[in-house]
């Protein structure tokens, strides 16, 4: 099946994973959260998902200031997919779920026995809601009716078979009878300090410096929560952070640590997982006919530019060994391997081959100067490549690559700029090389990539801002990939989607209008002596990040405290 992701909460994810840097409060964990037996069944869990102080009640789950405590350990979705694991979706709040033929329907059977936190009754006319309000109706959606008391069927305009995980696993349900009170506006706007969810948690309290979740005793899964009281703190360094984990006092976190082993085997009883997940890349501005300029529009430099990287070093030097090999089809290696074509190369290469990059560029009638750097037509080969301030990782790799490209005869100059100046920058296409991420998918499968960072639809002429959901940033536009991607779209039939696959990446891997580094590192570390049945390399039934929007309430409902 192909499926979709959740942009929102990744954008966050990816921000963690670059180098934001954020600092820390005084809130830790304390004896008084002990049982009287001094064991941990009574102790708080202590949670950082990248919240910094102050923090402000928000629990709207519609909201771009929601905190990560309401996405899964309040309001739950009706399934969960595993970002890090090729694996059927857990059935939660649906039990079930079937396509028609030709992917235009999708009939999904609800769990029945459920109560919101109020003990209201969660019904087949609160899923209907959660797909037909003003807040959260998908566009592509004609209609969503209950046919019985257990079954919804929704009804769209076109095969949807892509955006299974958008409907099942990243629509959040709510409940009509507190959410159909607020106009369309509010249901965006309003702060919801008390929610209503079937979540395994509800919200206690909050504060500048914290909030804290306690168990729902009604939760409709037996015996869970067993961990009665979360919470999490606001915390604006990753120092901070690291020094809470290593002083015990902070239980679960996703951040990027230098020297995790560090973390890991310090004082505090702290478990460590990496899980690579999202594509780190040079975005180019590819497209001279909607507007780019520069030596980038030529694919030539691009492949010979491709050539000229030791991705090697950069990740040993900038990346300190985390980071994952990365294919040029930005299919996920390991989890994704079945959709990549054997006429591709799998992974991008991982030594620089000067004498390549060389002849690409001579062949395509650039001729090398008494500086050193090839030229055509009287234009140098000189590029800018820029990378957000403070992003040590990133800033580390462009310079790599400045010096790299220069032993290929490329002259890159790497400068950093504002985050601000980044995000203007991408969106209006003004800028010549960039160093930063692709949204990995939340599926074992690359469409939603492919669609919305390679497919002409997605993408506007240069001094035109992209529309909210356009991520095609390099204003790449190949109509033989726009078909590919109308075909894997219209099919649920997986040898179809493979050979549309094959053209996409036959048609990219060339192109490169993303030069493929990395897979950035996703780090997570946890308290695995008080707390048993986080996800680990053995058992990765779950995203393991503290902010993993739809997976932290799964993996808090699984935690037990260490007998």
């Amino acid at each position: 099946m192909i499926r979709s992701t959740a942009r929102k909460r990744l954008l966050t994810a990816v921000a963690l994973v670059t180098g934001v840097t954020l600092l820390a409060t005084g809130c830790s964990s304390s004896g008084d959260d002990q049982g009287e037996d001094g064991a941990t069944a009574g102790r708080v869990l202590n949670v950082w998902a990248g919240s910094q102080t102050p923090i402000v009640a928000n629990f709207n789950p519609f909201a771009p200031t929601v905190l990560h405590g309401a996405l899964g350990p309040v309001y739950e979705t009706l399934f969960v997919y595993n970002k890090a694991q090729a694996a059927e979706p857990t059935p939660m709040l649906g039990e079930s779920f079937e396509w028609n033929e030709d992917g235009t329907q999708l009939t999904v059977t609800i769990r029945q026995g459920v109560t919101w936190n109020d003990g209201e009754d969660f019904t087949v006319d609160d899923v209907v809601f959660s797909f037909t309000n003003e807040a959260s109706k998908p566009a592509y959606a004609t209609s969503a009716e209950a046919t019985d008391e257990s079954t919804v069927v929704l009804t769209f305009d076109g095969p949807q078979y892509t955006n299974e995980f958008a409907l099942l696993g990243a629509s959040w349900m709510i409940p009509e009878h507190v959410w159909s009170e607020k106009s369309a506006e509010e249901m965006t706007t309003f702060t919801n300090e008390e929610p209503v969810g079937t979540g395994p948690y509800t919200v206690k309290t909050t504060s500048d410096a914290a909030y804290t979740l306690v168990a729902n005793e009604d939760y409709w899964q037996d015996g869970k929560p067993a961990v009665k009281e979360v919470r999490y703190l606001g915390i604006d360094a990753n120092q901070s952070a690291e020094d809470l984990l290593k002083a015990g006092d902070l239980d679960w976190a996703g951040m990027f640590v230098p020297d995790p082993e560090a973390v890991a085997s310090s004082g505090g009883p702290t478990g460590y997982i990496n899980t690579p997940q999202d594509p780190t890349v040079l975005y180019t501005c590819a497209n001279a006919d909607l507007g780019c300029t520069g030596p980038q529009t030529d694919v030539a430099v691009r492949q010979a530019l491709d050539l000229a990287i030791d991705r090697g070093t950069i990740t040993d030097k900038a990346f300190v060994g985390l980071a994952g090999t990365i294919s040029p089809t930005f299919a996920l290696l390991g989890r994704d391997d079945e959709w990549i074509s054997p006429d591709v190369e799998e992974e991008s290469p991982q030594t620089a081959d000067i004498d390549a990059a060389g002849q690409i560029l001579e062949d395509a009638g650039y001729a090398k100067g008494d500086d050193g750097i090839y030229a055509k037509d009287g234009q140098k080969v000189e590029l800018t490549l820029t990378s957000v301030d403070g992003w040590t990782d990133y800033n580390d790799a462009a310079k790599l690559i400045e010096e790299q490209a220069r032993a290929a005869g490329i002259a890159v100059t790497a400068s950093t700029v504002s985050w601000q100046e980044f995000s203007d920058s991408r969106q209006s296409g003004s800028y010549q090389l960039i160093m930063g991420g692709v949204i990995g998918t939340s599926v074992a499968d690359p469409f939603q990539i492919y669609r919305d960072w390679f497919s002409g639809d997605y993408t506007q002429a240069v001094g035109t801002q992209l529309e909210p959901g356009e991520w095609n940033f390099s204003r790449y536009a190949n109509p033989v990939v726009d078909e590919a991607v109308k075909a894997a779209a219209a099919t649920n039939d997986e040898a179809a989607k493979q050979e549309a696959y094959a053209t996409i990446q036959a048609e990219i891997t060339r192109d490169l209008p993303y030069i493929p580094l990395v897979i950035n590192a996703t780090q997570t570390f946890f308290n695995d002596t008080d707390y048993t049945g986080w996800p680990t390399e053995d058992d990765l039934y779950a995203f393991p990040p503290s902010w993993g929007s739809v997976s932290a309430g799964y993996v808090l409902g699984n935690l037990k405290p260490a007998e």
